[in-house]
């Protein structure tokens, strides 16, 4: 460990925390309505956009009705990609004459853009044209994001209103997000990113000629419009196969930390927008504080475990003090390629600047975690905030049985209903990760996949199947999920990883809502201070913790233990 590495790794905690509160006043001012910056542009583009649509975007909705139309979205969404992936090589735009997809993998591909996962069996560079990467899979990069913020802004609305049948418009909140906070912002990452070398173009792929005088094919195309919003909306798919690592979709320095910051700014944007719209911003800086504690440890570890390298490979006599720098990029180096790692599995990103399988089994489990938790940590925009909602709900009710009073969260009685529902949408992700799991390291055809021995192996498909369940797309790439068999399991796992979240977490908007505000009294638990921010991270350690320990101890624990016995499997 280095101290421009601790600085790197400040730096970039400094940049989100003074961009959180613009942010989030910003983000507010656009779900209320108001008039933004760039209204006197857009809103002609909003008017036409509700005209056609047929919208009334002053219409309330139940959230049964928001649910509603938020699934049927995504469904027409769903069928639309998969339909483009399916037919490319009859679409325009594939200078290349990239052949339509096979089903199994159109449908894995169709359900992992749709959900904000971006999990790719398939490499981007060699399987599609450039309609489907823009037309396909940039479209559902907006609209999963967009999607995702408005159900945080949607839940924060059910804490806030008093007695409400509403929680809000998806189709306003829908549209006003795509086009006053994620186009703007978009263009704005995508020109720094032309300028940092990043192409941007239609033209066929080059052939170039290398020193020793061989043929090699150079990828290029629209790559710095994809990875704004892959950035920006936690998407996190590659353009290209090496994804972030790949010299044309990261090429600097300064362009990793573009992208890192990217990230994390409206996810830690969103919780000053609960802040404010809660009418107490130290609401918001309770949860950023909790997210940024369960941060800094994930990132420290993971630093100290990548720069400390590997024993076995001191034991052989090699030079252990660079660290571990297998599958890193020489250009970012350990501290930027472990920051990276820690940040793109804290939010649900994916986006990878190094190989994950290639880390330490400490460095690797960091991102494990982080997925397992929930990726509540910021998380994805706008799911890292509901989630971490749920489990603030689920820390009030913790809070109220020591106390023995009935728990409240904002003045809202927080009641066996919401409980229920809370438990519904944490407990579905650990069933579809261990669940599956179970299943694949059994099975001759999950098993025929794997091409690591002993744990390793364990957390290639550990880490797959957690990974998409928590809609976030990183993968130990050992694993060749490009079968029938992961594609469709690693398809239902990212549906139900999204979906049946998002209702639940829906219904308790609507519940709360609809609910009055009880004046604080002497008994009522702060949300709004260091004590909920610890009690909320003691919490989210705690599930995570109860329901994981059991497999991560079978992959990167005992893999860490033999590690520094000096064994190898």
């Amino acid at each position: 460990m280095t101290l421009a590495g601790w600085a790197q790794i400040l730096v970039f905690c400094a940049i989100v925390v003074l961009l959180a509160k613009p942010a989030g006043a910003y983000m507010t001012r656009v779900f209320a309505g108001e008039r933004t910056l760039f209204s006197f542009v857009l809103s002609p583009a909003e008017r036409v956009v509700y005209a056609t649509a047929g919208v009334d975007p002053k219409t309330e909705q139940r959230w049964s009705a928001y649910a509603i139309s938020m699934l049927a979205f995504n469904f027409a969404g769903f069928l639309l990609l998969y339909a483009i992936l399916r037919l490319q090589d009859l679409l325009p735009l594939n200078p290349q004459g990239m052949d339509g997809m096979p089903a199994d993998l159109a449908l894995n591909t169709a359900a992992s853009f749709v959900t904000n996962t971006n999990w790719q069996n398939y490499g981007g560079e060699s399987t599609l044209g450039y309609f489907a990467q823009m037309a396909g899979l940039t479209v559902q990069n907006f609209v999963s994001a967009a999607t995702g913020i408005a159900l945080a802004v949607a839940l924060i609305r059910g804490f806030t209103r008093r007695s409400s049948a509403g929680i809000g418009n998806f189709w306003a909140d829908l549209t006003r997000c795509t086009l006053y906070i994620l186009l703007p912002l978009s263009l704005l990452i995508a020109v720094a990113l032309v300028w940092q070398g990043m192409p941007q173009n239609l033209n066929p792929y080059v052939e170039a000629t290398t020193l020793e005088g061989g043929k090699q094919v150079i990828a290029q195309g629209p790559v710095a419009s994809q990875v704004a919003i892959k950035m920006l909306g936690t998407n996190g798919g590659g353009f290209f196969n090496a994804n972030a690592a790949h010299p044309y979709e990261n090429p600097t320095p300064l362009s990793n930390m573009i992208q890192m910051i990217a990230i994390f700014a409206l996810g830690a944007g969103l919780t000053n927008v609960f802040g404010r719209m809660a009418g107490d911003q130290r609401q918001g800086w309770a949860i950023l504080g909790a997210m940024g504690v369960l941060f800094l440890v994930g990132v420290s570890l993971a630093y100290w475990a990548e720069a400390n390298g590997n024993p076995l490979l001191t034991a052989l006599g090699l030079d252990g003090a660079p660290g571990n720098m297998e599958g890193k990029e020489t250009r970012f180096g350990i501290a930027a390629s472990a920051l990276f790692a820690t940040i793109t599995t804290a939010a649900s990103c994916g986006a990878v600047n190094a190989m994950h399988a290639s880390l330490t089994p400490l460095g690797g489990l960091v991102p494990l975690v982080n997925m397992q938790l929930g990726e509540v940590v910021v998380g994805g925009v706008g799911a890292g905030l509901y989630g971490m909602l749920l489990f603030g709900i689920l820390s009030v009710f913790v809070a109220g049985l020591m106390v023995g009073r009935t728990p409240e969260y904002l003045g809202k009685k927080i009641e066996a209903r919401e409980v229920k529902l809370t438990m519904l949408a944490i407990l579905c992700l650990p069933l579809m990760m261990l669940g599956f799991t179970a299943i694949a390291v059994i099975a001759p055809n999950g098993l025929s996949s794997i091409s690591s021995a002993g744990p390793h192996g364990f957390s290639e498909v550990l880490y797959a199947y957690t990974s998409a369940a928590a809609n976030n797309g990183s993968a130990f790439a050992g694993l060749s999920g490009n079968t029938l068999f992961y594609n469709t399991t690693l398809a239902v796992g990212m549906l139900v990883g999204r979906f049946f979240v998002i209702v639940p977490m829906l219904a308790i908007a609507g519940s709360l809502a609809a609910k009055k505000i009880v004046p604080p009294s002497s008994g009522t638990f702060p949300t709004n201070g260091p004590l909920f921010a610890a009690l909320l991270i003691g919490v989210v350690v705690l599930v995570g913790g109860l329901t994981f320990l059991p497999a991560l101890a079978l992959g990167p624990i005992v893999e860490h233990l033999a590690m520094i016995a000096g064994q190898t499997f």
